[in-house]
């Protein structure tokens, strides 16, 4: 088997790595519409499990279908497509933060001219500018701009929105693309599975942290923010998912110890900016992003599928890059 792999073409591989991916998903899928089937609504758990397990379902199916739509027709397409997602999630963050007349300046400034400019800087591959562009030069603009329009009241909290949401959903969401654009020696054709290995692992982190603070419920960390979120459980999250990076070594440019790093890396990052994103929601007094996070329905929105993507990325970026030299 490990011959005939490696005689595909990259192309063919990674297209077999999205036939096996899909075919769990169906797999998964049919699980969940069995367990929902079943579930009789008496056991609140066990309808809260199954209703967070099909949405953990629902972002993997989407966050694949990008990655799949996006490696068929190419980087640039790919590229875009992840544009897409920032603007959609960037509108969802600034949604749920209250503006004034005087941001509007800002607004524009951030969906029409940052976002583009930033992912024209990732197709451009030029890396160091997509580094400090959205950091250091934009959150020095949005201020100006924003004195510029003559609107003082609450102009620290508004300004610190707008760069905090540009900087979330703009600048994170950039550096998933960013991968596919890295040129590691003789792994030409494969950057897909770099991606790949991000998510994947980020996700099994997550996920195994779901499942151990069900299974050993403890006091949570951080009552306030989430009623999960214990260490020990976040340990073994990190655990699990470094392990399966080190599995997955074979599909990356990385050597076992090296996958097993840059796995623990991408899952603490993951895991904390999704603690993170919790904390901005209870400050917003809402228990999902999007227009209809204020809903009974608990429906989930775009930037509550790929949060924990967005801090995980850019960290998981800059590491390959700073370790690798390229």
């Amino acid at each position: 088997m490990s011959s005939f792999l490696r005689n595909l073409s990259p192309s063919h591989q990674v297209g077999l790595l999205f036939v096996v991916v899909f075919g769990l998903l169906i797999v998964a899928s049919i699980a969940a519409l069995i367990m929902s089937l079943r579930d009789s609504g008496e056991d609140e758990i066990r309808t809260q499990d199954i209703k967070e397990f099909s949405s953990l379902l629902n972002t993997s199916w989407i966050m694949c279908t990008v990655f799949w739509i996006g490696w068929a027709l190419g980087e640039t397409v790919a590229t875009l497509l992840f544009a897409l997602v920032a603007f959609f999630a960037l509108r969802e963050f600034i949604t749920l933060s209250p503006t004034r007349r005087g941001d509007h300046r800002s607004l524009v400034l951030a969906f029409f001219v940052v976002l583009p400019v930033q992912f024209w800087l990732v197709m451009t591959e030029r890396f160091d500018l997509v580094t400090v562009f959205i950091p250091v030069y934009v959150f020095l603009a949005i201020p100006v701009v924003s004195a510029l329009a003559n609107d003082p009241q609450r102009f620290l909290e508004r300004n610190a929105k707008l760069q905090w949401g540009i900087m979330v959903c703009v600048y994170g969401i950039s550096h998933v693309p960013a991968l596919l654009l890295l040129d590691f020696p003789g792994y030409g054709g494969k950057n897909a599975f770099l991606v790949f290995f991000l998510v994947f692992v980020v996700q099994t982190g997550m996920l195994v942290q779901h499942l151990a603070a069900r299974k050993w419920p403890r006091p949570p960390t951080a009552p306030q923010v989430s009623q999960s979120f214990h260490w020990s459980n976040w340990l073994i999250g990190l655990m699990v998912g470094g392990f399966v990076g080190g599995l997955m070594s074979g599909l990356t440019p990385f050597k076992p110890a090296q996958a097993v790093a840059m796995a623990l890396i991408a899952c603490v990052a993951g895991s904390l900016g999704h603690l993170v994103m919790k904390a901005l929601k209870r400050d917003r007094g809402i228990t999902n992003w999007g227009s209809e996070g204020r809903s009974v329905t608990g429906a989930s929105g775009l930037l509550d599928r790929v949060d924990a993507l967005c801090f995980a990325a850019p960290v998981f970026f800059h590491s390959v890059r700073w370790y690798f030299g390229l």
